[in-house]
């Protein structure tokens, strides 16, 4: 493969950056080029709600100037993914349009969990550190600017992910409405801090122990160089860390940038992001932290070089995936048994069927969440338990899906039990996670149902939660899809379920389900 030069562009809640790379199968990816301005989008957003007109002409122009470099360097790809400030500003896509018609980029949107998830990948690229530490009870702690994002690890398995209202330039813009002294705003952080981890532990850390911390954002970047005189530090022990926090404590914040050569922007997010991390590491007595230098840019270099198979993590990131479903799927109370069952069958079917549907890995991936989730609803109300799962789902973030994806497998799930509904369905026109080209609202809803048809099928093979079909046989032959089904017992809940179902598979995919019971000749 020859090399490919590739540019990755953050549009952050304090500063945009511009990272430029060389991707090839053989050398991996090399950062040749590096550019931040700082720009406090963030500031009014979390204060305003809107972004000014004054900070969108200057956006417009770094991103423009930003563009000329490109070209300069004769890049032949390019990605920009914008965060918080963006996401939650009202008047986004306004600003979205601006920056395409002035500057010929396209600016995504990301989600938290989609955002998360590559700067996770890039993290996991450094196979052998990563996969050392997580062998031990870790956290990933990813601090951005607007939020922060707590996920689990157990041995090599993502256990849990939860995304946190601690980002350190929020946390700094909610304390410029207070007026206090130094004493004062270190007091209202850490209480700040406290009422979002109280929770989290309450729910998440309870028994478990955590030996290290692998903490990634721009702040704490800043943070590390600080406590090693400028220079980065990429593993902080604990002891280390309280002592440089007793001599930050009290600086104010022209010091602050005189003794660690700082602006005052970034001077000024020293002590919450200080603050933030000290009470982390009190929360879970962590005695390590690991920083790798891993920046947005580089994450969204790593994914880009992943699809093109220019580098092959080791990690099965899939499966991170399925693990945060599967813990979401406990935390509900979903019957074990059966769901185990209907992995099993939507999965059979799905590969089965796979001349005929015409979908691939990611919507193999989707359908499988469905599967493990179709029953959370239940954990709110078994009068209408599809509408709570609908609702639940969209409610919780899953790492690694985009907000459209996730919308995608409520519906899935709602439409398992209720009457599918053509018209209802009105998902946000946007990107399948790792495709670049958009679909239609038709086409989600052709994608919909046919994900809805195979997990209605699926249900139907275990109606009475009791695996009376967990040796049979599927395959297509003559136009029908057969299932083949070796007990001798009672099928006839089974039977007529999945005779009621099978209705709505042949209107999708134009093969008619038939369910057989082989019997043994006495």
């Amino acid at each position: 493969m020859a090399i490919k030069l590739f540019a990755a562009i953050d549009v952050g809640s304090l500063e945009v950056e511009l990272g430029i790379y060389e991707v090839s199968a053989k050398f991996g990816i090399k950062k040749i080029d590096h550019l931040r301005h700082v720009i406090a989008l963030g500031r009014d957003t979390y204060n305003n709600g809107k972004i000014s007109y004054r900070l969108v002409d200057e956006l417009c122009s770094v991103i423009k100037e930003f563009s000329d470099i490109m070209k300069t360097y004769g890049v032949e790809e390019c990605r920009a993914y914008a965060t918080s400030a963006l996401r939650e500003a009202k008047n986004n896509q306004i600003i979205l349009d601006q920056i395409r018609v002035r500057t010929g980029i396209e600016v995504q949107i990301m989600s938290n969990s989609e955002l998360r998830f590559i700067s996770y990948k890039a993290i996991a690229s450094k196979a052998g550190e990563f996969n050392r530490i997580i062998e031990k009870g870790t956290a990933i702690v990813d601090a951005g600017f607007g939020s922060m994002q707590m996920s689990l690890f157990d041995k090599d398995a993502l256990v849990s992910t939860q995304n946190l209202m601690l980002g350190v330039l929020r946390v700094k813009e909610l304390l410029g409405t207070v007026q206090a002294d130094l004493r004062m705003q270190k007091t209202l952080i850490e209480e700040m801090v406290d009422n979002e981890l109280h929770t989290f532990r309450k729910l998440y850390l309870k028994d478990r122990e955590i030996k290290n911390l692998i903490g990634i954002g721009e702040s704490l970047l800043y943070l590390s160089q600080a406590t090693h005189g400028g220079m980065p530090a990429e593993k902080i022990t604990a002891e280390e860390f309280i002592k440089f926090y007793g001599t930050i404590e009290t600086l104010p914040l022209d010091q602050l940038e005189d003794r660690f050569d700082l602006n005052a922007e970034y001077a000024s997010l020293l002590l919450p992001t200080a603050i933030i991390f000290k009470r982390i590491l009190e929360l879970t007595g962590a005695e390590m932290f690991w920083i790798p230098e891993v920046r947005l840019c580089d994450s969204m270099a790593a994914e880009y070089a992943e699809e093109i198979k220019a580098v092959k993590f080791g990690h099965d990131f899939s499966q991170d995936i399925l693990a945060a479903s599967r813990n979401m799927a406990k935390r509900y109370k979903c019957h074990g048994g059966h769901t185990a069952m209907m992995e099993k069958y939507v999965l059979e079917i799905f590969d089965t069927m796979k001349k005929y549907h015409g979908m691939g890995k990611r919507e193999r991936l989707l359908l499988h969440i469905a599967a493990l989730l179709h029953g959370c609803g239940k954990f709110v109300s078994m009068k209408e338990p599809s509408e709570s799962a609908y609702h639940i789902i969209m409610s919780t973030e899953i790492i690694g899906l985009s907000h459209m994806e996730r919308e995608l497998v409520a519906n899935v799930v709602r439409y398992n039990e209720s009457e599918f509904d053509y018209t209802r369905l009105n998902l946000n026109k946007g990107l399948l996670h790792g495709t670049r080209s958009t679909i239609s609202r038709e086409g989600i809803t052709i994608l919909t149902a046919k994900l809805t048809a195979i997990l209605r099928l699926a249900d139907a093979l275990d109606r009475s939660h009791k695996g009376k079909l967990s040796d049979c046989r599927i395959n297509v032959k003559d136009g029908q899809l057969v299932v083949t089904a070796s007990y001798e017992g009672d099928m006839t809940l089974e039977i007529v379920t999945f005779e009621q179902k099978s209705d709505f598979f042949e209107e999708i995919f134009g093969i008619r389900p038939v369910l057989r019971q082989k019997r043994r000749l006495s």
